[in-house]
């Protein structure tokens, strides 16, 4: 039996718990969230100023969108935003439809061969054909050169692929049965009763989908060699990493070119982030519960 004297010290203890509790995750909050403040913060900073800040920077230091003027002024920004905008919205679409096919016959219980079929499928996402054997491939079918070359071989992801499977296969069949009986078909059952009964993983397919075309970067530098091919990635990753951005600091001092190149490899970085942060709140409310949907067994 409690005492009100127990009492008082439960609460008390629950009070100290829930303090350190709301501590703790608030640090892990701001160590998460630190890196991209840093990033948006450096962006908007002056140039000389930023140059000589050390430690941690909560603001940013003075304030100038010179960087974004820069970055936006380079033709590379918005044809890398234009091709991969290509490449991600073709990419995603075909890569949602292949998968449903896809998964829609794995789903089904009467597909003969179906433990092998799964069993061959499941052994590619561990053993691959190798990159120089992917390579040549591309080539041999002219895909090297080309935006569709980092679009067909990514159709489909063997994960995602089983993911939906698994959604698909808990829909009642009772569903299908009265669809067959009504004179559907497999097309038609897929697309006018399981696609729609299956929203929820659907948006976490795209944003699987879409976020891996958006951060690739590799392969698009390895079969692209016309310039006004390249992804945003690709882009980006020439003004980090080749000192692009001291190029784009024409006009300036070279005494400033240092820290010009800085703020703009700063504002090259949110330019690349900012649309998929701006999209993934939408679909945030469907992530966790398509993914517990399509992690249940059969």
């Amino acid at each position: 039996m409690k005492t009100p004297g127990n009492k008082v010290l439960y609460n008390r203890s629950e009070n100290i718990f829930a303090v350190f509790n709301y501590a703790f995750l608030a640090f892990i909050s701001f160590a998460c969230l630190y890196p991209m403040l840093y990033v948006l913060f450096a962006s908007f900073s002056d140039n000389n100023l930023l140059m000589q800040h050390t430690g941690i920077l909560l603001k940013p230091q003075g304030f100038s969108a010179a960087a974004y003027g820069k970055v936006f002024k380079n033709p590379m920004i918005l044809l890398g935003y234009r091709n991969t905008l290509f490449v991600l919205i073709l990419g995603v679409l075909l890569s949602l439809f292949m998968t449903s096919l896809g998964a829609y016959f794995l789903s089904r219980k009467q597909v003969f061969f179906k433990k092998p079929i799964m069993m061959l499928i499941t052994f590619t996402m561990f053993f691959g054909g190798g990159m120089i054997p992917t390579y040549l491939n591309l080539r041999d079918l002219h895909l090297t050169n080309t935006l569709w070359g980092l679009i067909i071989p990514g159709a489909i992801s063997t994960y995602n692929m089983i993911i939906l499977r698994t959604s698909f296969s808990a829909i009642p069949d009772s569903l299908t049965e009265a669809a067959i009986i009504d004179g559907a078909g497999h097309i038609r059952i897929l697309f006018s009763l399981i696609l729609p009964l299956s929203k929820a993983i659907l948006a976490v397919m795209i944003l699987y989908y879409g976020i891996a075309i958006w951060n690739a970067w590799f392969w698009a530098s390895a079969i692209l060699r016309k310039r006004e091919l390249y992804p945003l990635q690709v882009i980006l990753r020439e003004i980090l990493l080749q000192n692009s951005a001291v190029e784009m600091a024409t006009g300036v001092d070279a005494g400033d070119q240092e820290s010009v190149a800085a703020t703009i490899k700063y504002a090259t970085i949110v330019v690349a982030t900012v649309p998929v942060l701006c999209i993934y709140p939408f679909l945030q409310k469907y992530f966790a519960r398509g993914v517990m949907i399509g992690a249940v067994k059969e």
